[in-house]
């Protein structure tokens, strides 16, 4: 009972504390926004940047502008976690006028620390322990950068959902009964909407690719220990190795994601972080290659892609194919096999790192929920369960999974490593004996899901979670938008019961207008291959008529 009302205050003090916030603002962030405020708005990174470089911008009027579109998504969408546009004004009156991103406000996602702030992501305990910088914050301090706001995840941060107890849920800017994604959600949700033009958040099984997916906005998940991540106290699964967890950027355009990671790269980040791999950013033509080789993986093996995300690939596919590229369907080694490795090695501990801190009565994810109650099942339910999926309901599939899903012992987890090791030798092999540059492929079956969908959707994260235990770079592009009609779905029968669960909540009349995205993915450590890659899909797409259309700015 105790606990229950220390959670109750915790939940009321911070959602008070950010009110206060906000109604604590100057005045002017509370009118609407101006022609000069839409002007700025409207430039690319690389334009503020040049235009506080020579002192035609003032870094204060960057900020209101950005202030303003950012306290209008939070007020569509519930986005934001921390506020501290106020202190940003003292940054930004002080910042490197010279720096490579220069007056340019960025927002983060709420596990990132920054002095003064919570990063309590979600968790009612640890709501009131302020932070100091991280090294990501200290780096965009020194590149001029000013942080401004921080943004919601879901409890556990292990769910594309994005709510919790203490902040609420975050909604899908294009629908407000739609998730944004998850874990950074809220990332996605402020950037869509025009309330930021680039933010850094965290992948482990896909946390910065869906909520771009679901969105409408561009992301490149990094390899690990290319980009920054020390100095963040809080996390959901601390000292996770089985399955990398990376921090990545995502951004409103292709070219402010660019220009955000050329910039963070010049800043030699490995001096601010010691974990990040001494590898400045390396410039890549695509066009001086004889022939790019692209391979399709038009289906993981456990959920086929809804025909909305079906024909978002198929689009870059024949344009692709139109322009004269080299385009393959690839069969490589066993996806199902890295869906049930990857999901063994990020819970080999039995979810008890990111469930340790929630206390009793607090609201976990639906995705969690489930998973929870697979994974603290006793092993002989299991068992029987899992016979009774393989000869019963003939899903071997399922049954292999349910069969595998427990705590880990040391030797177990080692053995696991060992397993994934090899899988990623067999993966190296393949993309060398088939000459591949990049793979294509939908970043999930489904386009975003409704809220509470995780209770059905949390096993289907294959398609992104695959490319975590590889370690390969991977990006997110838009592509196009459901529409009801193209993309309504005919007869159907699922192979397995987690091709049932997706469809279920699969209706492209509801899903119509939201974003559909393909996934671009590159080798370990390709993030400026990537980059181009991605690059020239979208040159080629907007050379056919086909550029993606994204939220006006600010809604």
């Amino acid at each position: 009972m105790f606990s229950y009302l220390a959670h109750r205050r915790a939940c009321y003090a911070k959602q008070e504390e950010r009110r206060a916030r906000i109604e604590s603002l100057p005045a002017v962030y509370r009118t609407p926004l101006t022609a000069s405020d839409k002007d700025v708005l409207a430039k690319p990174i690389a334009a503020i940047v040049t235009d506080v470089q020579k002192g035609a911008l003032k870094p204060r009027d960057v900020l209101a502008a950005y202030g303003k579109a950012a306290l209008k998504a939070h007020a569509a969408t519930n986005c934001l976690t921390e506020v501290f546009i106020q202190e940003a004004e003292s940054s930004a009156e002080s910042c490197n006028t010279k720096g490579p991103l220069a007056g340019m406000p960025v927002s983060l996602k709420d596990e990132i620390s920054v002095a003064g702030v919570d990063a309590c992501i979600g968790y009612s305990a640890w709501v009131g322990i302020k932070q100091q910088d991280s090294a990501l914050a200290r780096l965009l301090r020194d590149a001029g950068a000013v942080p401004y706001v921080k943004t919601n995840v879901p409890i556990t941060m292990l769910s594309f959902e994005c709510a919790n107890d203490v902040f609420g849920a975050t909604t899908n800017p294009h629908n407000r009964n739609y998730v944004p994604g998850g874990s950074s959600g809220g990332e996605a949700a402020l950037i869509a909407f025009g309330g930021s033009r680039v933010g850094v958040g965290s992948d482990g099984a896909g946390s910065v690719r869906l909520p771009s997916h679901y969105s409408g906005v561009y992301t490149i998940k990094a390899s690990s220990y290319r980009f920054l991540k020390s100095g963040n106290a809080h996390t959901s699964v601390p000292g996770e190795q089985g399955v990398g967890v990376a921090f990545s950027p995502m951004a409103r355009t292709l070219g402010d994601l660019e220009t955000f990671w050329r910039a963070v790269m010049s800043m030699e980040p490995w001096e601010y972080d010691s974990s990040v791999l001494a590898l400045p950013w390396r410039e890549v033509d695509l066009s001086s290659q004889k022939s790019i080789r692209w391979g399709v993986m038009w289906d993981d093996g456990v959920v086929a892609p809804s025909p909305a995300c079906n024909r978002a690939l198929q689009t870059v596919v024949k344009t692709l194919e139109a322009h004269g590229h080299q385009v393959v369907t690839v069969d490589p080694p066993s996806p199902a096999e890295g869906l049930k490795l990857a999901s063994q090695l990020l819970m080999a501990d039995g979810a008890k790192r990111c469930t340790n801190p929630i206390r009793p009565g607090e609201t976990n994810d639906p995705a969690m929920r489930a998973a929870l109650g697979m994974f603290r099942a006793p092993r002989l339910f299991k068992t029987l369960y899992a016979w009774y999926l393989r000869y019963v309901a003939r899903d071997p599939l399922y049954a292999d999974l349910v069969a595998a899903w427990s705590e880990k012992s040391v030797a177990e987890y080692c053995a696991l490593v060992f397993q994934r090791d090899a899988y990623r030798e067999r993966w190296h092999a393949y993309m060398k004996e088939q000459g591949l540059d990049f793979i294509l492929t939908v970043p999930n079956s489904l386009p975003a899901v409704p809220h509470g969908g995780m209770k059905e959707g949390w096993k289907a994260c294959g398609y992104t979670f695959l490319f975590n235990l590889l370690d390969y770079s991977a990006g997110v592009l838009p592509v196009t938008h459901v529409d009801r009609l193209r993309d309504a779905l005919g007869p159907f029968k699922p192979r397995n019961a987690i091709e049932r669960g997706q469809y279920k909540m699969y209706d492209a009349d509801k899903m119509h207008g939201l974003p559909v995205g393909v996934q671009v993915v590159g080798r370990r450590l390709q993030e400026e291959k990537v980059l181009e890659g991605m690059k020239l899909i979208q040159r080629l797409l907007e050379e056919d008529g086909k550029a993606y259309a994204p939220l006006s700015m600010a809604g």
